[in-house]
């Protein structure tokens, strides 16, 4: 290790940002573990379910790419002082706990959207799968204001960034199946009341994901020595 300046504080300086950035890491890990295995379950359960791909090959790698834009502000994220005032550990089990249950968790949103759009309003597939994107979009993006923390999200403020980038990113989702870009991408813009359910099914993720991230993350990171 090599000190720029003849102070023994920076290098607390440092260990407190290699702290914030480990959070943070940790933040997007438990993001990608939980969404990519909600995501697989759900389109698992689409393939039985539905006569018909629930969203086109051009539609997902859209997701996709909303959904890694989302993300751009996190690593400037503020994080919890506990999570700086001692040191972490990578714990592996805790990871594969918080995708075992914040994965079926999303899927089973995502089931509940499908039976609402296939069954519930008998919409074809275009405007279903527009209804799923949407959906899918909201619930992915809006639950890191949830997760990003185990208080709850209402005591601590994200970072400007990581608002801007994921509000940005859900609202270009929201606003591209109601453009002429939506055609392009084979989107069919769904009923109001069909907007209205798909609003209450996001909600209700969101409250449900709120009671259960403190179990999901397990316990809270333990000091080294």
């Amino acid at each position: 290790m090599i000190l720029l300046q003849s102070d023994l504080g920076v290098v607390a300086d440092g260990v407190e940002e290699g702290r914030r950035t480990f959070a943070n890491i940790l933040k997007y890990v438990r993001m990608g573990a939980s969404s990519n295995f909600g995501n697989m379950l759900s389109m698992a359960a689409a393939s039985v379910l539905l006569p018909f791909l629930p969203m086109l090959p051009t539609q997902i790698l859209l997701n996709n790419l909303l959904y890694d834009v989302s993300e751009i502000g996190l690593p400037f994220d503020r994080v919890s002082p506990r999570e700086i005032d001692r040191p972490q550990v990578w714990r592996m089990a805790d990871l594969i706990r918080f995708g075992a249950v914040m994965g079926p968790l999303s899927s089973a949103f995502d089931l509940a959207t499908f039976a609402l759009l296939a069954w519930g309003f008998h919409l074809p597939a275009a405007t279903f799968r527009t209804g799923w994107f949407l959906e899918s979009m909201a619930t992915q993006i809006l639950v890191i204001f949830l997760i990003r923390t185990r208080e709850p999200f209402w005591r601590t403020r994200a970072h400007v960034a990581l608002i801007v980038s994921s509000l940005g990113a859900l609202a270009v989702a929201i606003a591209l199946p109601f453009s002429v870009a939506g055609r392009w991408l084979a989107f069919e813009t769904p009923p109001l009341t069909a907007l209205a359910a798909l609003s209450a099914i996001v909600l209700a993720y969101l409250a449900c994901a709120e009671v259960t991230k403190r179990w999901a993350m397990g316990r809270p990171p333990a000091a080294i020595g």
